[in-house]
């Protein structure tokens, strides 16, 4: 969440923040009256709190019929305290629920308007080009078998798919390779669990306007991931953090779901985009200075993997109305995909600034007074399933085999994958 001192100082900031995002500017007038009527409770709570703390001292005093007087008195102060009690927590709850339905700021330099809006960054590497004609990865992958969709949906159901030999050797090369890189840069590997409480998946801000993409099993009152973010983001929740050596950093591999609710006729060929996929995703925790920096480290860390996975791509600053609630500025990594002659999205990474330690009770020490102070938090994805859409395109070959990048090759234990018969 936004911090509550700047919804009562500067409240225009957060009209501004609001307006770039395109969302509803009466929600900061709804935030501040619902604050104002908090700290009215607040002050009323006290107040009576006060009086029957004296007035118990009144009656403790007191002897006889004066004193039989006054404790029919103090019950009657009794039930205004209670009241004023009650009134109190539907007021916090009030206000927490308006201050909830506020997104992040956005930071400053970020491009205003919807999806379309965004800037291009950087564009890196020559677009591949093909002497042959040219196929898209499901027909690649389906001459290889090495994904099968049909198999999938009669498991599963739709957008759901098999990975067969070669290719779940090349998801798995994609993993490996990306938490060599990420262990080397100092994340700490973790296996996370991939349900979780309904308070860590609020926290994070995946329950505002993607929740319909959310899977809930209602009997368990658990969520099933669509990232490693979310639990990564609870690991330290109600904790104070030491970052006197630097940020925390932390490398999630985990299956990862999404429904798609609203995706209805969007990318149904292939594992574009599909309910069920394998991710590493960074996630760092950092002082609130330092969140900027680190945000460019994330992205160069991503570009390094790309870069020497040999795939042409593009860095795009996501407009402020595309943006979901909990990050201030997002980074894109967009691949060329040759089949479709149009960049698509790889990889994300984001500044969540304070919003998500903020809702999860994430602090540190600040020096020298030692006052803490809520942490920053970003994340950035390493390596996904949908990477092998734009590496089966870009590599190729002209009699529909697939030449593996060098970083990949050690895990795939081949430096092309052909078809069984052909190999």
């Amino acid at each position: 969440m936004i911090d509550p001192t700047l919804l009562r100082d500067n409240p225009d900031l957060i009209r501004q923040s609001l307006q770039a995002r395109g969302g509803e500017i009466e929600a900061v007038d709804r935030a501040i009256v619902a604050d104002d009527a908090r700290r009215a409770a607040i002050t009323e709570f006290e107040t009576l709190r006060g009086e029957q703390n004296l007035f118990g001292k009144k009656v403790a005093a007191a002897k006889g019929e004066e004193k039989s007087a006054l404790v029919a008195d103090a019950k009657a102060l009794a039930e205004k305290v209670k009241a004023a009690q009650a009134n109190l927590q539907e007021a916090e709850a009030n206000a927490k629920k308006a201050l909830y339905a506020l997104p992040n700021l956005v930071s400053e330099g970020v491009p205003a308007g919807g999806e379309e809006n965004f800037h291009t960054l950087k564009t890196v590497g020559d677009k591949p080009s093909f002497d042959f004609p040219v196929r898209d990865h499901l027909d690649l992958a389906e001459a290889l078998g090495i994904i099968d969709m049909d198999r999938g949906a009669k498991v599963s159901g739709s957008r759901f798919y098999f990975l067969v030999g070669a290719g779940a050797l090349l998801e798995n090369a994609l993993m490996q390779r990306a938490i060599q890189l990420a262990v080397g840069e100092g994340f700490q590997l973790m296996m996370p669990p991939t349900l979780v409480r309904p308070e860590v998946m609020q926290g994070t801000g995946f329950l505002g306007e993607h929740a319909s993409e959310v899977y809930y099993l209602p009997h368990d009152e658990l969520y099933l991931t669509g990232t490693s973010e979310v639990a990564l983001a609870g690991y330290h929740s109600d904790e104070i953090i030491d970052l006197s050596a630097g940020p925390l950093r932390y490398a999630g591999l985990s299956t990862c779901y999404r429904r798609e609710a609203g995706s209805h006729g969007r990318d149904v060929r292939g594992i574009i985009r599909v309910h069920q996929f394998q991710k590493l995703e960074m996630f760092s925790y950092t002082s609130q200075g330092d969140a900027e920096a680190e945000h460019e480290r994330l992205l160069g860390w991503q570009e390094q993997l790309l870069g020497e996975l040999g795939l042409h791509y593009r860095v795009i600053d996501v407009a402020a109305g595309d943006l979901g609630s909990s990050a201030a500025r997002k980074y894109d990594i967009e691949a060329w995909i040759a089949s479709q002659g149009d960049y698509r999205e790889l990889t994300s990474t984001s500044n969540c600034t304070t919003f998500q330690a903020r809702r999860l009770g994430t602090r540190h020490r600040v020096e020298p007074d030692g006052n803490t102070e809520a942490v920053a938090t970003l994340n950035g994805t390493l390596a996904t399933t949908r990477w092998i859409v734009a590496l089966l395109e870009t590599h190729q070959q002209p009699d529909g085999s697939i030449r593996v990048p060098e970083s990949l090759q050690p895990f795939v234990g081949q430096d092309t994958i052909r078809a069984r018969g052909d190999q």
